[in-house]
């Protein structure tokens, strides 16, 4: 096997362009990608595609290859990281009714309004400017572990909650310019237009999203705290170059942290961050009653006895 071959990439990548048979791409869509070797998740819809998926040089060149065939896809954008190894556990292609949910009564169109196209430069330059707000159209865990700084925190927890969260707001952002960004661009392609539709003047976004300003080779992420959250086994990616701050806190003490795990009651399955230290200490288990729950993973995952499950609560309680 050559080095190439050893070798593993992710490709991040979105196109809102008419597919008129979601589900029928979608079934054959997945089959290509079994035969390349590829694994992820990509979502279609008659709005268009939403991939993040990995594999060796080989299989990812020739899964770009296929896709740029296609006249449909043949301007389509990679955002290409280099990763260890696969980045997904699976393969997965599913037909929606959106490429990402933001459940709009009056659905919109981003090749038909969208706000305008900032490059890496431009909106590093913009976000210093005057009567501007950044506001970050991801999700809050998104933002806790990462974010430009200064920006906005939508008390959001999930991407359709975003419109309410801005009505809300308005007054406090009204005459403002208006900034937003998002991981790889997708989302920001209809909430900046959303925003234009609102009545809200000035609005821009992050051209290619986070990673791509990351990767710019002028601004290479510079104001930018913390890491990337990403939806596949690696959690988060850096994007700053130039320095790296720790934004991220322990669940539990307070510290600073940037490690994801998700509580191991089932029925629960909060996502939180917490050292490895803490998470073994607290069962990785947000609350006591996720600790005691009967199907604790943890407790499961490390074999733990009715005695030595009682004990380690007892400890958490003597520790309180």
């Amino acid at each position: 096997m050559t080095e190439e071959n050893n070798q593993y990439r992710v490709l991040l990548y979105y196109k809102y362009v008419t597919i008129e048979h979601p589900e029928a791409f979608s079934k054959h869509h997945l089959k290509a990608c079994h035969e390349l070797g590829l694994k992820g998740r990509i979502l279609v819809a008659k709005e268009g595609i939403n991939g993040t998926v990995s594999g060796t040089v080989e299989q990812t060149n020739a899964y770009i290859d296929m896709m740029k065939n296609d006249k449909r896809f043949s301007d389509m954008v990679f955002k290409i990281d280099e990763t260890n190894g696969h980045a997904f556990k699976k393969m997965h292609v599913r037909p929606r009714n959106e490429i990402v949910t933001l459940k709009l009564e009056d659905d919109l169109n981003p090749n038909e309004i969208t706000g305008k196209y900032l490059e890496p430069k431009a909106f590093f330059e913009a976000m210093q400017a005057e009567d501007t707000v950044v506001i970050d159209a991801r999700n809050d865990y998104e933002y806790d572990i990462g974010h430009f700084r200064g920006a906005i925190r939508p008390d959001v927890e999930a991407f359709r909650d975003l419109p309410d969260w801005i009505r809300e707001h308005k007054d406090q952002l009204s005459g403002k310019k208006i900034l937003t960004y998002c991981t790889g661009g997708i989302r920001c392609e209809k909430f900046s237009g959303w925003l234009v539709r609102e009545g809200f003047e000035d609005v821009s976004q992050l051209h290619g999203g986070i990673v791509t300003y990351g990767k710019d080779p002028e601004v290479q992420g510079e104001l930018w705290d913390g890491q990337c959250y990403v939806f596949d086994e690696r959690i988060s990616v850096p994007i700053n170059q130039k320095e790296h701050t720790i934004v991220g806190k322990d669940y539990f003490t307070g510290e600073s942290c940037e490690r994801y795990v998700n509580c191991a009651n089932p029925e629960c399955d909060k996502r939180f961050m917490t050292t490895e230290e803490n998470e073994h200490k607290y069962l990785r288990s947000c609350s006591d009653e996720c600790r005691t729950h009967p199907d604790n993973l943890y407790v499961k995952e490390n074999g733990l006895t009715d005695e030595a499950w009682q004990e380690r609560l007892q400890k958490i309680t003597i520790d309180a």
